[in-house]
């Protein structure tokens, strides 16, 4: 019996019976639905935290203190360790590390920005002026960014995130060259940053202000350490060889000997988004797997069916095996049928997948991301559904006694 006349007269006991088929076939198209949706809603997120991670700047290395070290004696460190990182360590690694292409001390506060009548609760960031456009690759939308000279001379000027204009520029007033005041220190306005939006952590980047950092450190914390540095690598690539020539600098600044732990801890956004991908990427399995019992459901369902398909059809298997067909030929016919039941269900479970994929994305503004691989995986998990519990109730139809199949009643 050719493949063709397998696949016809499969198709006609699948037609003689439309709903029992159907219904047979929902277990495969929920499984394959589910799992292509839950693919492509793990893989949009997975992406969209890449994404958002990197316009963070994706060569960024954060160095920050650490109180958690021991020195010689055994005496740990306590809160004064937090005060290591010095503007001195910062010209040591601009000069002596060689896979980097900026750097910039950084000190933090929070506090009350205030125009006229109107105030909003902020943080005020102090860096260098590579900071915005190498180390954070930040673009100003309005005015400019502001210079070594304002670092030097300790400049009471600033750069405003959208936020911060939404709020206390209300009256539609263009706030470059305005002037607002962080607690009591008077600021002007000399620029405004692109908008970003939230971060991966909710976190809205638009509500900064962003100032030399000695005007924070000098001006506003009065402090002579620096909270952070930030540094960019010459390429994603070098991230993990800047960060041992940063290690080797900063130990031999601090004096540290080889059995001091590291009185500092450094941290780079390529390990951050390789972090974060990774439990992104167990989670969509793990979703995936869920929905992916819908599949075995399914294919319980399909050998059900098909045993119940064998029962019905005993007379017509014995009435072609008494005809001349082979016990090959039966085997082949019912498990031709299981397969067509299965792949249609699939061809199905992926159209309703990539539509409901697309549906979260539109209503629930969810990042989605639909991959071949899933609905290829899927339709090969169809078929082998198929051959896999098709296969026993069409070897039970093939080794059926021609005589008694004909006096099965």
């Amino acid at each position: 019996m050719n493949v063709i006349n397998l696949f016809r007269i499969a198709w006609k006991a699948l037609v003689r019976n439309k709903l029992r088929a159907f219904l047979t076939m929902l277990g495969i198209i929920i499984g394959v639905a589910s799992v292509i949706t839950m693919v492509a809603i793990g893989e949009g997120s997975k992406q969209s935290i890449r994404d958002q991670l990197s316009g963070m700047g994706s060569n960024m290395i954060n160095i920050r203190p650490s109180s958690n070290v021991t020195v010689g004696g055994g005496a740990r460190l306590g809160a004064s360790s937090l005060q290591t990182l010095k503007v001195e360590d910062v010209d040591a690694i601009k000069e002596k590390v060689n896979f980097i292409t900026a750097v910039s001390p950084g000190l933090q506060a929070s506090g009350q920005v205030i125009n006229g009548a109107l105030n909003w609760p902020t943080t005020i960031q102090g860096v260098s002026p590579d900071y915005l456009p190498v180390i954070r690759e930040w673009k100003i939308k309005d005015g400019l960014n502001f210079t070594e000279e304002d670092v030097r001379t300790m400049a009471k000027v600033c750069v405003i995130g959208q936020t911060i204009v939404d709020n206390i520029f209300t009256n539609g007033q263009n706030p470059i060259g305005q002037t607002i005041r962080f607690g009591k220190i008077p600021l002007k306005v000399i620029g405004v940053l692109a908008e970003k939006g939230e971060n991966t952590f909710g976190q809205d980047q638009d509500d900064i202000i962003i100032a030399p950092y000695t005007t924070v450190q000098k001006r506003i914390l009065a402090v002579p350490y620096v909270q952070t540095i930030y540094a960019s690598a010459v390429n994603e690539q070098s991230s993990d060889t800047a960060t041992q020539e940063i290690t080797a600098v900063l130990r031999k600044q601090h004096k540290l000997k080889g059995s001091d732990e590291d009185d500092f801890s450094i941290r780079t956004q390529a390990e951050l988004i390789s972090t974060i991908s990774s439990t992104s990427e167990l989670l969509t399995v793990l979703l995936a797997a869920i929905a992916g019992i819908s599949l075995v459901v399914g294919g319980i369902g399909i050998m059900n069916i098909m045993y119940v398909s064998v029962t019905e059809r005993t007379k017509e298997i014995g009435l072609r095996m008494s005809i001349g067909a082979r016990g090959i030929d039966i085997l082949l016919q019912f498990l031709v049928e299981a397969i067509l039941i299965s792949i249609t269900g699939g061809i199905i479970g992926v159209a309703l997948g990539i539509g409901a994929a697309e549906l979260v994305n539109v209503f629930m503004q969810w990042p989605i991301l639909i991959s071949e691989s899933s609905i290829i995986l899927s339709f090969m998990v169809c078929a082998v559904t198929g051959v896999f519990f098709g296969y026993y109730p069409a070897q039970k139809a093939a080794r059926l006694d021609p005589i008694e199949a004909l006096r099965y009643e």
